[in-house]
């Protein structure tokens, strides 16, 4: 027999994979992560001439900048949260293909035209989340800020 009592404000509701999550700052460092597809558009990589290196280099810095949020905030779970976040930024570059690849280009392309290719950008950019959400939560127990960082 369970005997846990229900949620309270005192108590909340046992810890789900939603619970603690800031969806905000999730929302807001999803949307940063634009800055990544829209160098492509616009044409701002080729105009630099140094594409590939621009690419990974506008990830390590998106990278950071999603470290730095959830230590800055101290979210009380940022493994989690920035695997969400990875998610968000998923499907945001999900639908900005969808929108601007039939006006750029004439016809529909990216991931929603393989049966596979959603799930793909789903499981890579949580993946993604996930290498700097361990990476937020290793800084934060070097730093001595040894909460549960799931």
């Amino acid at each position: 027999m369970d005997r846990r009592q229900p949620p309270s404000a005192d108590r909340p509701a046992a810890d789900g994979p939603f619970s603690g999550i800031p969806w905000s700052l999730v929302l807001g460092l999803g949307a940063l992560a634009l800055l990544r597809p829209l160098l492509g558009v616009t044409g701002a990589a080729e105009a630099l001439d140094c594409s590939p290196f621009l690419q990974l280099g506008v990830t390590a810095l998106v990278t950071a900048a999603w470290v730095t949020a959830v230590l800055v905030a101290r979210v009380p779970r940022p493994l989690l949260t920035l695997v969400h976040t990875g998610l968000a930024y998923a499907v945001f570059s999900t639908v900005l293909s969808a929108v601007l690849s039939p006006i750029m280009l004439g016809e529909l392309r990216g991931p929603l035209t393989s049966p596979f290719g959603f799930v793909a950008v789903l499981a890579l950019n949580a993946l993604w989340g996930l290498a700097a959400g361990a990476v937020a939560v290793g800084v934060r127990w070097t730093l001595g800020g040894g909460q549960e960082g799931s």
